[in-house]
């Protein structure tokens, strides 16, 4: 039962992750819903890459993964809103779109592709607390997580994301995402 019920919470996340306000109405969110074989096989990879980087927190991330009941990954695809606003860094939102083609060449082994859209980043903060709030209504214990982000998106689960965080869930009677070691 609490398996069937964690994944209707993680389904009614990617609604709140959908439906969350986004800058001038536009909609830049994918999300996928992870259970199973699937969460083994995203903890498994974290762990590669972990050891390949030396990041020793993918390792710990990838052990709260492993425990999880269910993961929704939100990413972020590297569209702008096309107001020329320079909160990227660059002049103008092609100038931007042209920074990101030529890092993507260059450096496709970075764990997100900037630059992004400084409206658009917002938007996925803001999905993100959304999910959030909706898991924490259902008293279904997350915590968002750069790593697993990280790692679904160099194993491209979210086709046209430059950049996505995952949030882990699990029912059980204490969770399992805080008093963590390091």
């Amino acid at each position: 039962m609490n398996q069937r019920a964690v994944e209707m919470v993680a389904e009614l996340m990617a609604l709140s992750a959908r439906t969350a306000p986004k800058g001038r109405g536009q909609d830049s969110i994918e999300t996928v819903i992870l259970c199973g074989d699937r969460l083994q096989e995203l903890a498994d990879e974290m762990r590669k890459m972990g050891r390949a980087r030396g990041l020793n927190f993918f390792l710990r991330d990838a052990a709260n993964v492993e425990k999880s009941d269910a993961c929704l990954v939100i990413g972020l695809r590297g569209e702008s809103v096309g107001l020329d606003c320079g909160g990227c860094g660059h002049i103008t939102c092609q100038k931007m779109h042209d920074a990101q083609r030529d890092f993507l060449e260059k450096q496709p082994e970075k764990l997100f592709h900037g630059p992004c859209c400084a409206i658009k980043v917002t938007d996925l903060g803001i999905a993100l607390g959304s999910a959030a709030k909706t898991a924490g209504l259902h008293n279904v214990d997350n915590r968002i997580m750069f790593s697993a982000g990280a790692d679904a998106l160099s194993k491209k689960m979210l086709q046209g994301c430059l950049m996505a965080y995952a949030l882990p869930l699990k029912a059980g009677g204490k969770s399992i995402y805080f008093d963590r070691t390091a």
